[in-house]
């Protein structure tokens, strides 16, 4: 790929558009794995809202703030999964980890099926991050 160079004289590889992949480029196994981060991404930040509107212990700081490292992460996750960085295997493992970690942390609210939807969802993920990270 040649190197250009934009309107201020910098240096770049190309358009940003040039290096959008499509999904095709990625295993079954990391499409899936994509699929969980999105979906973990996802009720984490949901289950945030459902804390906060509920208060008290569900709203204490220690607990948002690992739903929102959680929601972070697997973001994260996907978005360099989905360009089949070689990265994913740091990003995979480091997610893996906070996921079972915000597992655990819902999973404390056992009477709450929010929460319980919550913990399910990041334990898939963990699982599927955790064999990405040693793919």
């Amino acid at each position: 790929m040649a190197h250009q160079k934009d309107s201020h004289g910098h240096s770049s590889a190309g358009s940003a558009h040039e290096h959008v992949m499509t999904m095709d480029h990625v295993s079954k196994d990391m499409q899936r794995c994509i699929t969980n981060c999105t979906d973990c991404s996802t009720i984490c930040r949901d289950t945030i809202t459902h804390c906060l509107d509920l208060g008290g212990e569900h709203a204490h700081g220690d607990h948002i703030w690992l739903l929102m490292d959680c929601a972070e992460i697997c973001q994260t996750s996907a978005h360099i999964m989905m360009h089949n960085s070689p990265g994913h295997h740091a990003t995979c493992a480091a997610c893996a980890e906070i996921c079972e970690q915000c597992a655990e942390d819902c999973a404390r609210y056992g009477d709450d099926r929010m929460m319980q939807a919550c913990a399910d969802m990041c334990r898939r993920c963990a699982e599927s991050c955790s064999k990405m990270a040693h793919a």
